[in-house]
C-alpha cells in the first residue's frame, strides 16, 4: 500500500520529557476532539497493542539491565506492531490519530539521551513506521527539575536516569523542532492544564486542518 493511501486521516504526537504533562493534554485533546464528532483513535507509546504493553513492561520494569542497542530495538518493535496493527488502518480509514510518543522519543531518548548513532536510529525508525510522519508533533516543554519532581514517588526505568542524561533528551527534542519546524511545534508547559490545552487545541487547528474551537 502507498504512503500517500495510508495518510488519508491526520496524525498528531506528543512528545516532551518526564512529567510534562504529554498523557493529561493527549487526553484531554482526544476528548474534545470526540465531543465535536471527530472519528479519534488515541494510543500510547510504547504500549496498546497486547504485544508492545508486554515490551513496554520491559522497558520501564527498574530491574531490567538494559543496553542502549536492545533498549533502542524493544522500543522499535513496541513501535512496528501498533503502526501495522492501529496506526496505519486507523490513518486509511480518515481517523485522527493521536499517539503519546512516537519515533521522535527514540531519537530524543536513546539518540541525544544515550548517545547512539541518530543516522541509525532514523533507518530503523523508517521501517519501523512504515515511513508513517506525523502531521504535527506536539513538544511539551517543561524544565526537566520540575517535570522530575512529579515523578518522585515511583520512578520508573528511564525515569530514574541522571539529571544529566534528561537534560540531554530534553535539549535533543529543541534541536529535533529546529530541524523540522513546521511539523514540530513547541508548547510551554503552563501552570494551569487548561490554558496548555487551549494552546494545543489553536495548533491543531492551525497546523493539522482540523477547524476545532475552543
Amino acid at each position: 500500500m502507498a504512503k500517500e493511501a495510508i495518510m488519508k486521516g491526520r496524525f498528531i504526537t506528543f512528545e516532551g520529557s518526564e512529567g510534562c504533562g504529554k498523557s493529561t493534554q493527549s487526553k484531554l485533546l482526544y476528548h474534545y476532539l470526540k465531543g465535536k464528532y471527530y472519528k479519534v483513535v488515541y494510543l500510547r507509546e510504547p504500549g496498546t497493542t497486547l504485544i508492545s504493553e508486554k515490551i513496554r513492561g520491559i522497558l520501564l520494569d527498574p530491574k531490567n539491565d538494559i543496553t542502549p542497542v536492545s533498549e533502542m530495538f524493544l522500543y522499535m518493535a513496541a513501535r512496528a506492531q501498533v503502526v501495522d496493527k492501529i496506526i496505519k488502518p486507523a490513518l486509511s480509514k480518515g481517523n485522527i490519530v493521536l499517539c503519546d510518543r512516537f519515533l521522535d522519543s527514540t531519537i530524543a531518548y536513546q539518540g541525544f539521551g544515550l548517545g547512539m548513532s541518530i543516522k541509525i536510529i532514523k533507518q530503523i525508525g523508517e521501517i519501523a513506521t512504515f515511513g508513517i510522519k506525523p502531521d504535527l508533533t506536539i513538544f511539551l516543554d517543561l524544565p526537566v527539575k520540575k517535570g522530575l519532581k512529579c515523578r518522585q514517588k515511583s520512578r520508573d526505568r528511564i525515569e530514574k536516569r541522571s539529571l544529566a542524561y534528561h537534560c540531554r533528551v530534553r535539549k535533543g527534542y529543541f534541536k529535533l523542532a529546529a530541524l523540522e519546524p513546521e511539523r514540530i511545534k513547541v508548547v510551554k508547559v503552563e501552570e494551569s492544564i487548561s490554558i496548555t490545552q487551549n494552546k494545543i487545541r489553536e495548533l491543531v487547528s492551525r497546523f493539522a486542518g482540523l477547524p476545532v474551537s475552543r
